[in-house]
C-alpha cells in the first residue's frame, strides 16, 4: 500500500502542517506502508502528476486550499481516494459563519456573532456586549484572533483579523471553560478541558510548550460529558464531515456547551488535542492514523 502525504502548503498555518505531516508519515511508515511525501507549496499542479500513482493520500494539510475543499475536489478528480471531508463539508466547516449559521438553525447553542465583509465599515455592535471575540473567518490556529474588552480596540482588532481574512468574525465572548471533543470513526472521544496561560487559548499558548494545561477526562458529571459528546457527534454528522474532526467549545458556568468551530484537519503530531484524546480512550497514536487510514479505504 503507497500512502501519500500532503503537508505544508502555502496557508499561514504551514508548520504547524508539516509537524503533522511529519508526524503521520512517520507513523505509516511504522504501520508498514510505503510512504510518499508531497508539499504544494508550488500550487497542487506542481504534485498532480506524482499524487496520482499513490493508493491513498493522507491530508495533512491544515488551512487554505487544504482544508476548504479545494484540493480534496482536486484529488477527487484525478481519482485518487483521501482522507479527511469531502469539498461541501470542508468548505462549510472552515467559513465559521456558515458553520454557525447552519448550528444555530438547528438550535444548538453558539455565541452571538456578526460577520464584516471586505467593504463593511466597522459596524455598532450594540447587539454584542462586550468583551468580543474578533477573529478571521475562515482561518484556524487562532491566527489573528484578539479579545477585545471595549470599543476603543475595536477596529486594530479587525483590522489585525483582516491582514489573513476579507472577512471577520465578531462574537460574543463566553466566560466558561475551553473544551474540544474529537470524533474519529464515527465515535466521540473523550473531552479535553484546554487551561491556557492567556485569557484565550491563542497560537502562542497551543505551540509553546508548558503554556497550556490538558485535562483529560475533566472535572465533569458523567452525564454532562456524555451530553457533550453526543452533541459533538450530532455536529460532526450534521455538517457531513468524515473519518475525523474536533469541534471546539465554550462550557459556561451552568455546563452548557457553545459550539465555536469544528477543525476537519485537527493538528496531528502525538502532542495533539486530538491524539492526546485518543490516547486517553486507549487508542496510540500509530493505530489512530491506522483507523483513519482504514476508513478512508
Amino acid at each position: 500500500m503507497k500512502i501519500g502525504v500532503l503537508m505544508g502548503g502555502s496557508s499561514s498555518e504551514r508548520d504547524v502542517s508539516l509537524n503533522s505531516g511529519k508526524a503521520i508519515s512517520n507513523a505509516c511508515l511504522e504501520l508498514g506502508y510505503e510512504v510518499i511525501n508531497f508539499d504544494p507549496k508550488d500550487g497542487f499542479s506542481s504534485i498532480a502528476v506524482e499524487i496520482k500513482n499513490v493508493d491513498l493520500v493522507f491530508n495533512a494539510l491544515h488551512g487554505g486550499d487544504g482544508e476548504n475543499g479545494v484540493i480534496s475536489s482536486k484529488l477527487n478528480n484525478l481519482g485518487v481516494r483521501h482522507t479527511g471531508s469531502e469539498k461541501e463539508s470542508s468548505a462549510i466547516c472552515i467559513d465559521k459563519d456558515t458553520s454557525k449559521t447552519i448550528i444555530k438553525r438547528e438550535n444548538y447553542f453558539t455565541p452571538d456573532w456578526l460577520l464584516l465583509k471586505k467593504d463593511d465599515r466597522t459596524p455598532e455592535v450594540k447587539n454584542l456586549s462586550f468583551p468580543l471575540v474578533v477573529k478571521p473567518n475562515s482561518e484556524g490556529s487562532t491566527i489573528g484572533l484578539s479579545v477585545v474588552q471595549d470599543e476603543s480596540k475595536l477596529n486594530d482588532a479587525i483590522e489585525l483579523a483582516r491582514n489573513f481574512d476579507s472577512k471577520v468574525l465578531i462574537e460574543s465572548f463566553i466566560d466558561g471553560r475551553e473544551i474540544t471533543v474529537g470524533i474519529i470513526a464515527g465515535k466521540p472521544l473523550p473531552i479535553i478541558e484546554i487551561i491556557p496561560s492567556h485569557e484565550l487559548y491563542d497560537y502562542e499558548c497551543k505551540y509553546t510548550k508548558g503554556m497550556t494545561d490538558y485535562i483529560c477526562p475533566p472535572d465533569l458529571e458523567e452525564n454532562i460529558s456524555l451530553s457533550i459528546q453526543n452533541i459533538a457527534l450530532k455536529i460532526h454528522r450534521l455538517l457531513k464531515c468524515r473519518h475525523y474532526s474536533r469541534v471546539d467549545f465554550r462550557l459556561d458556568k451552568n455546563n452548557k456547551p457553545w459550539f465555536l468551530e469544528i477543525n476537519t484537519h485537527p493538528g496531528m503530531t502525538e502532542t495533539s488535542l486530538l491524539p492526546k484524546s485518543a490516547a486517553v480512550a486507549g487508542i496510540d497514536f500509530n493505530s489512530l492514523i491506522n483507523i483513519i487510514i482504514k476508513k478512508a479505504l
